[in-house]
């Protein structure tokens, strides 16, 4: 995975299994993922929701040229090429997809189907008394041994991966474990999987399938398997993988029985994120992604190109040379040829160095625009992890108003809208558009409501001034729950301090207050006040769409709440009916709705503020702010901060960006944060998998097979032996039986419909939990040479290697002459 919380945008690991059938951008591995549930009938939602279509370039075969070298930019270089152990990463993903078989592979709706260069077919052929699922194998594939692939292969993996052997060095890996046993059909080309117990993502399971020479023993799986592959069987064969460059060449295979690759030779080149800029300015790229800096600076060499202006002309127009003007330019002349040696020597060099810079800077714009921006977005979404072990957040009520607090509309189309990008935000967990199990159950928990967030806050007894009371004084709910002799004590204090002010309330006579007032009046209605109340600018009201609301004072406190706490526990309890809604009532899912009440009810409407920045007429009043809006909350003389924590690498300035935006969303509502910004690799290890956080930034990969993949995301925490909590990789630590009993039984049924219902009510529930608030699917940029063909923003879409090449008559080395010409001309 890349672009993540962790450094590119953060996406976390997935189990190795899932990590070798999706890439996806994030912190420093790549998840591959194809989904469990293939052939299930496309819910409503995931049909009409926003679907951002493939960019790349496609192209019939025989337009696309034979032979080539492609040059694929990486994050680094494979720590194993064993995608079934734990450090595998995104290139170990890369790698196997070319050169190892993939049973099934992802469309461009992130639904699987069967690969047919190694399936005739495969189906559950029995379901009574054990499931049993009959694979019938391409008679042509073989491994570059020249061994047909067969049971021996299954039955090697099966035994790697069931977890009955702990010499194997494998992470977790669901699904193998349920197989009882593996063996040959009616011939060779026939293998019959037996399950102990019904798996539904039974077609999440061999792939990619290594050869029995890997899986065989613990010593090839564990160490045999992590520099070298002793057999492979894709279009493409593992060559050499350098030590010292990282670079990994792979090449056609001769013994490929399917389309042959268009390309003679992919090398997969490690180049971090921060240097690709400059290395396709150089030209030593042909495919990689970018961030948004280098799209934009792609973006305008292309620009200038069709404008007819050359590298050299850009430079004057907005590189380097922008700033020197013609009267600057003449005083540096005379400077540089003065009488003044040690000045004009100076200036010379100055000079020098501006002119390299240009010719830099032109060179490298000349080179960009013979590329273009390939754009998606990726089977990834960026989410909010709210850490709800300790702390303010292990109350529920607090999880929920920060998710209030928060506009992900906004954010969505802070990142995605000016990438012409669908910023329609993820409504599920465990889906994304376009899925069979896509559908939106944000409603479980509820949208953007300032003055909810605020209720629920008092609920939990964090108010306005909570931090200036002693330890022990009580708010919101609690306040409610004092004795009545408390009650009266403190009524009966109150009473007699109004009784002691009353001599020193004013000392004026009561014919000045009445000749005060009667001026202040006479000003008022004549216009002629010196003072400018009354006039504001529209819009300006801080913080935003917050409106007035009544505050009420907390029984036997003083302190000013603004919702009765009874009404904020009926909110809470509502989230939760919600939840059990879509859980007991598949009616109410298929039509797309929480609960019958939800149906009917209103939705909010926010008032119409007018133009902002408009002036309003004098007089008209403005909108009261939020009693304590300015004011951090507090509880038990202890002020509510929440340590927010961000990577600070260079490619996580979106990242950051959108962190800054939900820090004013939460100071809205008196919630203050802590930005720490940590280095990129730490971010993960140090700071979101041990737990150092409160809120945090990073992206999950959307799977095919969420019933099995996202269990682990989401499963409840249980205690360890030593006290530890044990979290699988639910870093947010919010969890609960019902959602692992869901996901349980969703993966134990082979009805798809049912397992489909199943998944979307797990998913309603952990947005009723508010552990993790999914903010936008992640956009995918990808810079690709002009005449590079089928490569680019696949999105869901795993990518067919063998398609891969250069348009006919358009040869690198062709473009590379054309571009130039083409700009130069333009440029006379």
């Amino acid at each position: 995975m890349s672009q993540i919380g962790a450094p590119h945008g953060g996406t976390c690991p997935k189990s190795p299994r899932s990590r070798t059938l999706r890439t996806v951008a994030a912190l420093t591995s790549a998840v591959l993922a194809v989904t469990a549930l293939a052939g299930c009938s496309a819910d409503d939602d995931a049909d009409t929701a926003p679907v951002a279509v493939q960019d790349n370039a496609p192209t019939p075969r025989d337009l696309v040229a034979d032979g080539g070298t492609l040059r694929w930019a990486v994050d680094a270089a494979p720590t194993t090429l064993n995608a079934f152990q734990a450090d595998a990463d995104a290139t170990t993903s890369r790698i196997a997809g070319a050169v190892l078989p993939a049973l099934y592979t992802l469309d461009q709706r992130g639904r699987p189907q069967r690969n047919p260069d190694y399936l005739e077919s495969a189906q559950v052929v029995e379901t009574e008394p054990k499931q049993v699922v009959l694979y019938k194998l391409n008679q042509q594939a073989v491994w570059s041994d020249g061994r047909e692939i067969g049971a021996p292969d299954f039955v090697a993996q099966w035994r790697a991966l069931s977890g009955r052997d702990t010499a194997y060095w494998t992470a977790r890996n669901s699904g193998y474990e349920r197989i009882e046993k593996i063996e040959r059909g009616k011939n060779d080309l026939e293998v019959r999987v037996t399950f102990s117990k019904p798996y539904a993502d039974w077609q999440s399971l061999f792939t990619p399938l290594y050869p029995k020479q890997v899986m065989g023993s613990p010593d090839s799986f564990n160490d045999g398997a992590r520099t070298t592959l002793k057999a492979t069987a894709g279009p493409f064969l593992l060559k050499s993988a350098d030590a010292k460059s990282g670079d990994v060449t792979l090449i056609r295979n001769p013994r490929w029985w399917g389309q042959a690759a268009k390309l003679d030779t992919v090398v997969l080149k490690p180049v971090p994120r921060a240097d690709r800029a400059d290395a396709l300015a150089a030209g030593t790229l042909d495919l990689a992604e970018i961030d948004r800096s280098t799209a934009e600076r792609i973006s305008l060499a292309l620009k200038d190109a069709r404008a007819g202006r050359n590298g050299a002309q850009a430079a004057l127009a907005h590189g380097p040379g922008s700033s020197i003007t013609p009267s600057k330019a003449l005083k540096s002349w005379a400077l540089a040829h003065g009488s003044d040696e040690e000045k004009a020597e100076e200036v010379r060099a100055a000079r020098k160095k501006n002119q390299e810079a240009i010719a830099r800077y032109a060179s490298a714009q000349d080179t960009l625009a013979t590329y273009v921006v390939r754009k998606s977005l990726e089977p990834a979404y960026t989410q909010l992890s709210l850490n709800g072990e300790s702390g303010p957040l292990s109350d529920e009520r607090v999880r929920r108003a920060v998710a209030r607090a928060i506009d992900r509309q906004e954010l969505a189309e802070s990142v995605l809208k000016p990438l012409g990008l669908p910023a329609k935000p993820p409504g599920s967990h465990l889906a994304l558009a376009g899925q069979a199990a896509y559908k939106d159950s944000s409603d479980a928990l509820g949208g953007q409501d300032t003055q909810e967030a605020r209720a629920l806050l008092a609920d939990a007894g964090w108010v306005p001034g909570g931090a200036e009371q002693p330890a022990g004084t009580k708010a919101g709910s609690e306040a409610e729950k004092k004795e009545g002799t408390e009650k009266g004590a403190s009524e009966k204090k109150e009473a007699e301090k109004k009784e002691a002010e009353k001599p020193a309330k004013s000392t004026a006579t009561p014919a000045a207050t009445a000749s005060a007032d009667a001026k202040k009046k006479s000003d008022e209605a004549s216009g002629d006040a010196p003072s400018d109340e009354g006039l504001y600018i529209v819009g300006d009201d801080k913080p935003g769409d917050r409106r007035a609301v009544p505050a009420q004072a907390a029984p036997g406190t003083g302190t000013r709440v603004l919702t009765p706490a009874p009404a904020a526990a009926l909110q809470g309890a509502a989230l939760q009916a919600r939840a059990e809604a879509l859980d007991t009532r598949p009616e109410a899912l298929e039509a797309g709705t929480g609960s019958a009440a939800r149906a009917g009810a209103p939705q909010a409407v926010k008032p119409d503020r007018g133009a902002a920045g408009a002036y309003a007429p004098r007089g008209t009043a403005a909108p009261a702010a939020v009693p304590g809006a300015q004011q951090a909350l507090g509880k038990d003389g202890k002020a509510l901060s929440l340590r927010f924590v961000l990577p600070a690498g260079p490619g996580s300035e979106s990242l950051r960006t959108v962190g800054d935006r939900i820090v004013r969303m939460l100071d809205a509502v008196g919630i203050r944060t802590e930005v720490t910004k940590v280095p990129d690799e730490s971010f993960f290890k140090d700071h979101i998998a041990s737990g150092d956080y409160d809120l945090a930034l990073y992206s999950w990969p959307a799977s095919a097979f969420p019933a099995t993949d996202a269990r682990p995301i989401f499963a409840k925490p249980e205690p360890a032996s030593d006290g530890s909590l044990m979290v699988e990789q639910n870093y947010s630590r919010v969890g609960t039986d019902r959602i692992d009993q869901l996901f349980d039984q969703a993966a134990g049924t082979l009805d798809e419909e049912e397992a489909l219902e199943l998944v979307r009510q797990a998913d309603a529930r952990i947005w009723a939990a508010a552990g993790s608030i999914p903010l936008y699917q992640r956009p995918q940029l990808v810079a690709a040479r002009a005449d590079l063909v089928n490569a680019g923003a696949w999105g869901f879409a795993a990518p067919r290697y063998q398609d891969i090449g250069f348009e006919k008559d358009a040869s690198p080395k062709k473009a590379d002459k054309k571009a130039g010409k083409r700009t130069g001309e333009k440029a006379d």
